[in-house]
């Protein structure tokens, strides 16, 4: 792995590109579901919401920005490729936005797939008109500096979930889900046989089985019920 500048304020090459036909089928897929192939981990916290109401999927490129300072998103925007989520920690800052609609349009020209932001972002009606997928944790007119330092492509923490470059973010109106790169195959294996339970579940409704029979089930080996 390449590295440009010193620890603190520096620029790693990003890893491998993922399977491009492997990272296609997230795309629709639902944040719940995803969490639950996680085992129920791998889960933003509910602090950071979608602020256009789009869906999100595509591969992370980490920022770790400093609190007020946004000089390396910039720079992830500009370096990032096609499809890329650019994941930004703002170390704990809520006041100072780090991304708005000028940047955004950068954004939409560059084909990137959207942003997460631990903090916060501005201008979100812009950023909705342009149809740009943008999550963060709150929304704020405040401006920032571009001085740095910060760091690009390495691991971050956001909504308490740690990133690491190249994973397969997942969002939509429910919350933000976080693949690990390594598992991808085996999270996506995990969905199908969700969704497929799902699709029988919603079968046997539809045909007047409105409850299941697990519940009563599992309240009687813990003694709730006779």
């Amino acid at each position: 792995m390449s590295v440009a500048g010193k620890l603190g304020f520096r620029i790693l090459t990003a890893p491998e590109r993922l399977d491009k036909e492997l990272l296609a089928q997230f795309r629709g897929l639902a944040a719940s579901n995803v969490a639950d192939a996680l085992g129920r981990f791998g889960f933003m916290d509910p602090g950071i919401r979608s602020r256009t109401k789009l869906h999100l999927c595509g591969v992370a490129l980490t920022v770790n920005a400093r609190p007020a300072d946004n000089l390396m998103v910039h720079k992830a925007l500009q370096i990032a490729e096609v499809g890329d989520v650019i994941v930004v920690s703002t170390g704990g800052n809520t006041t100072n936005a780090v991304f708005g609609e000028l940047m955004c349009r950068t954004a939409v020209g560059a084909r990137l797939a959207g942003i997460v932001v631990d903090g916060a972002i501005r201008d979100v009606g812009g950023v909705a008109e342009l149809g740009f997928p943008a999550f963060s944790r709150t929304v704020s007119p405040g401006a920032c500096d571009k001085d740095g330092p910060g760091e690009i492509n390495v691991p971050v923490s956001c909504g308490g979930v740690v990133v690491m470059p190249g994973d397969i973010i997942v969002g939509d109106e429910d919350g933000v889900a976080v693949v690990p790169r390594a598992h991808a195959a085996v999270v996506l294996e995990e969905v199908h046989a969700l969704v497929a339970r799902e699709a029988n579940r919603i079968a046997e409704i539809r045909g007047g089985r409105l409850f299941k029979a697990d519940i009563d089930a599992t309240l009687r080996t813990k003694g709730v019920i006779d």
